[in-house]
């Protein structure tokens, strides 16, 4: 691997589990470290980079805004934000939209949002319904709303009032619930990104949104990782014909620059009023215009169904190479939202990958994750599989 940095910088503080790699810049779905080394993004950010990287669109939009305003504050109306919010409650089928800068703050609004809606009901001690194996952000209430010992280890104690229950379990979710006139709220991603590309299924998601409307409460779809195209519809729940009650979003709605929002239908859209909720740097100029460059982008150049396409011939290239491998437990996800599950942890893929110059990730100790900008192109995709087949086979290989 290309020697860069050999022990982390004393400056920063040590949270991350860095490869010794520094990226310079990029172009398309690829990119290049600070020492001329190129690599195919299978990451893209973590499912940020929805238009690559220098795309020649979105770089141009960028630095106009950056020449008006970058930045003036919610004391003030930002047009932008109108223009986004519209786009996305046309997309969605929803009402209104509040904007902030992270999946974190979106998710944490969502549980605000819930409990508000609680207390407007009569209920002192709202509780919210969350799943096993989710991740939602790294605040006090979203590390307890996520369903992870190892990453909630040594910051308790977490915030009471969830109720945890199974994926795809219509009745072990009723019988968590059972009797209990405190439950205002399910919470979950449609697919789990760090929990290992854990998908819900259609069925189930239908089953949920109907049990909420029978029991008056929230259903709140994070849609933070698998949202914005990623699946191959505009939001993942899609594929199952339902509408949530409340949708953070995040991550690739800007295509880099931070941005997060929820996104909210009637049931919902207004429970916070004025001084209920706010943020400083949500909503700002710079981060509305990269919203709706994107979305724009996205529409004029088919890339929704772009990604359902292209991810459908990865995951069958990826099925055929690798999927009948002793120690593949599983290929899953959809669109370009991919796991590969191993029969063993394996995040010394990471780094070998990076060697042979593919960025992806490795998520729940042993599941591979590719999420890569939803430009890619089937041949990048065959590309991804050449570089990655070897290194898994070569891997399964090894004693255990």
């Amino acid at each position: 691997m290309t020697a860069l940095i050999e022990a982390a910088s004393p400056h920063v503080m040590n949270t991350y589990g860095r490869l010794p790699i520094a990226m310079s810049h990029g172009e398309g779905v690829w990119v290049w470290d600070v020492n001329g080394k190129k690599y195919l993004d299978g990451l893209g950010g973590i499912a940020v980079n929805t238009l690559g990287h220098n795309h020649p669109r979105l770089v141009p939009a960028l630095q106009d805004q950056i020449g008006k305003i970058i930045h003036s504050s919610n004391y003030y109306h930002v047009p932008g934000q109108e223009q986004l919010a519209k786009k996305l409650v046309e997309l969605s089928g929803l009402t209104n939209a509040f904007f902030c800068s992270t999946g974190l703050e979106a998710n944490e609004a969502a549980l605000k949002m819930a409990r508000k809606f609680g207390h407007g009901k009569g209920i002192e001690r709202p509780e919210i319904v969350v799943y096993e194996h989710a991740f939602h952000g790294r605040s006090i209430a979203t590390l307890s709303a996520t369903g992870n010992t190892k990453v909630q280890a040594g910051f308790g104690p977490l915030v009471e009032g969830f109720i945890r229950v199974p994926l795809n379990d219509i009745e072990a979710l009723e019988r968590a619930t059972k009797g209990n006139p405190n439950v205002v709220a399910v919470f979950f991603e449609t697919i789990q990104g760090e929990g290992g590309i854990h998908p819900m299924r259609a069925e189930y998601l239908r089953q949920v949104r109907a049990l909420c409307d029978e029991r008056d409460w929230l259903l709140m779809i994070d849609e933070v990782q698998c949202g914005i195209g990623r699946t191959g519809k505009w939001f993942a729940h899609q594929w199952a014909g339902i509408r949530p009650d409340v949708m953070p979003l995040a991550k690739g709605l800007g295509s880099g620059v931070p941005i997060g929002a929820v996104v909210a239908g009637p049931k919902a859209a207004h429970i916070f009023g004025p001084g209920n909720h706010g943020t400083t740097f949500g909503g700002n100029p710079l981060a509305m215009r990269a919203g709706v460059e994107t979305l724009r982008i996205m529409e004029e150049d088919g890339l929704v169904a772009h990604a359902g396409a292209v991810g459908e011939h990865l995951k069958q290239a990826l099925q055929r190479e690798i999927g009948s491998l002793p120690g593949v437990v599983e290929i899953r996800g959809q669109g370009l939202m991919l796991g590969i599950e191993l029969d063993r942890p394996c995040g010394e893929l990471l780094g070998r990958a990076a060697e042979a110059g593919l960025l992806l990730s490795v998520t729940a100790d042993r599941v591979v994750r590719l999420v890569p900008p939803l430009i890619l192109t089937q041949d990048e995709a065959d590309q991804i599989v050449a570089l990655l087949a070897p290194l898994v086979r070569d891997f399964l290989a090894q004693p255990r």
